[in-house]
């Protein structure tokens, strides 16, 4: 059996880094994780190849040498995927898909032979034995949570390590928390189910084998769902191998806000590499808080965990809402004051979206407030129900939000409160400088302070960082390149918004 294995391409979105990649020489951010697991579940007999469509073209030479097409996908994928079915189609070669944009809204897909919904676990398996009977069938689903101690390694050889800016592990999947708009616990469940240390360890290897060394993204929607276990197994597990192996990668990963509440934890996630933590704050406003039951978020002084967080070495990201119900018309100045205060530097504000499946599209649809299906782009001024808030009022509150922190001003302003206080732990040896570091530098330095609007802020930003904390002066840069995809994801998309305005009139 011949195998392709397709991943749809993203648009130019706030996670794409599309503009940022550029400066740094890469093609894709990272690799399709899910394949490539779905790949080593696969007989080892069959023939296998990946193409990334983010990476690189998908040809009809593809499509033609295989017996069957595997496409997995996201939402924000969609458009992409549809096109790579209708090829398939064309050229008359079957096609399997699955993932999360398909487990939860398969029905809106024609193309597909055989749909493999929920965890592959637990449906894959059936699939292929139906497979080998040769009578296979179109859909595949099951409510199961799996175990995923059996969970294969990743098969790594189906792609060139070169083309992304970094590498992915899972180790949990399932949050313990229930926020309404959040559909993490519709895919994975509410207990937090994990691989044992030994599969850490397997995982870490075979990155190490194939060559990587730099940053490493642990994929959990919430890497602390299990406190105990990382903190007796997990982390010691992981700090251990990498002294031993002399601190080959660093890794950032998503969490909720209530790390603040364990300096245990936060200490040994540091020890073991960790500079980085996406966490879903959502809102400064405590009544859309409630609105949305998150709960993990009341009660408690945000801004102060967020500095606790930096405070213990961290780089904290934060995910932010505008649309509740509840949100008053001050909601455009407290996001933004909060994130100025704070020093989130990479703060994704987006509009409310209910994705299929979760309590908040429940309530829409009862409401009949629902529009259509969500775009899956964050920050792309769409929302999919009718909100409470006037749309005028709230596309252009979101507007001037995206326009103030994006701004150049602001943002380097965010770097250097970040900076003033992060205080991270000289435990980590990165790898040793390399000739393709340099390139990279003389070529943000180029864009960036010879080219880009905002140069006089960034050279601000560097000097000042050389005189008060040289230390982090990589960071002050890595994080400047971000700012300038950023600012040019905002400009696109006012220009999408003033287009679509001016065409409806």
């Amino acid at each position: 059996m011949r195998i392709l294995f397709v991943y749809p391409q993203y648009p130019d979105t706030f996670w794409s880094f599309r503009h940022a990649l550029k400066l740094v020489s890469k093609k894709a951010n990272f690799p399709p994780l899910g394949l490539l697991t779905i790949a080593a579940m696969l007989p080892g007999e069959w023939e296998k190849r990946l193409v990334d469509m983010n990476v690189s073209a998908l040809s009809d030479e593809d499509i033609k040498w295989a017996d069957y097409v595997f496409v997995s996908a996201m939402v924000v994928q969609s458009d992409s995927a549809r096109e790579v079915f209708a090829l398939c189609n064309r050229l008359n070669t079957k096609v399997v898909a699955g993932g999360p944009l398909f487990t939860t809204g398969y029905e809106a897909y024609d193309g597909v032979d055989h749909f493999v919904l929920g965890e592959a676990e637990a449906t894959l398996p059936h699939f292929l034995a139906d497979l080998a009977k040769g009578c296979p069938q179109q859909i595949y689903s099951s409510d199961e949570r799996p175990d995923i101690t059996n969970t294969p390694v990743p098969l790594w050889s189906l792609i060139n390590m070169k083309h992304y800016s970094a590498m992915s592990i899972q180790y949990s999947r399932g949050c313990p928390f229930d926020c309404d708009f959040c559909d993490i616990v519709v895919l994975n469940g509410h207990k937090p189910r994990t691989k044992d240390r030994q599969q850490v360890v397997d995982e870490l290897e075979a990155l190490y084998r194939h060559g990587w060394r730099g940053s490493v993204f642990m994929v959990d929607d919430n890497f602390i769902g299990n406190k105990k276990k990382l903190k007796i197994e997990t982390l010691p597990t992981i700090i251990q191998w990498s002294r031993e192996k002399k601190y080959p990668f660093t890794f950032f990963t998503e969490a909720s806000i209530n790390l603040a509440d364990d300096e245990q934890l936060m200490d040994l996630m540091v020890e073991a590499g960790f500079n980085r933590v996406f966490i879903g704050i959502e809102t400064p406003n405590v009544d859309s808080l409630v609105e949305c039951n998150k709960q993990q978020n009341i009660n408690r002084d945000l801004a102060a965990s967020v500095k606790k967080i930096q405070n213990h070495g961290f780089e904290v990201q934060g995910g932010f809402i505008l649309g509740f119900d509840s949100d008053p018309i001050s909601i455009f100045r407290s996001q933004i004051d909060f994130i100025q205060k704070t020093g989130i530097v990479t703060a994704m504000v987006g509009l409310l979206n209910a994705p299929r499946g979760t309590k908040l599209y429940q309530r829409l649809k009862q409401e009949n407030r629902l529009l259509k299906d969500m775009s899956g782009d964050n920050t792309d001024f769409s929302i999919n129900f009718i909100p409470k808030m006037n749309y005028e009022t709230l596309i252009n509150g979101y507007k001037i939000v995206l326009n103030t922190i994006y701004s150049p001003r602001h943002y380097y302003e965010r770097v250097i409160t970040f900076l003033k206080e992060y205080r991270p732990r000289k435990t980590v040896s990165l790898p040793h400088l390399q000739f393709v570091h340099v390139t990279q530098f003389i070529k943000s330095l180029w864009f960036l302070g010879i080219i880009d609007k905002g140069r006089w802020y960034f050279w601000r930003l560097l000097i000042s960082t050389l005189l008060k904390y040289p230390r982090h002066f990589a960071l002050s840069v890595g994080l400047s390149v971000s700012g300038f995809h950023f600012r040019k994801v905002a400009e696109d998309y006012n220009k999408t918004l003033l287009t679509t305005r001016h065409q409806s009139v």
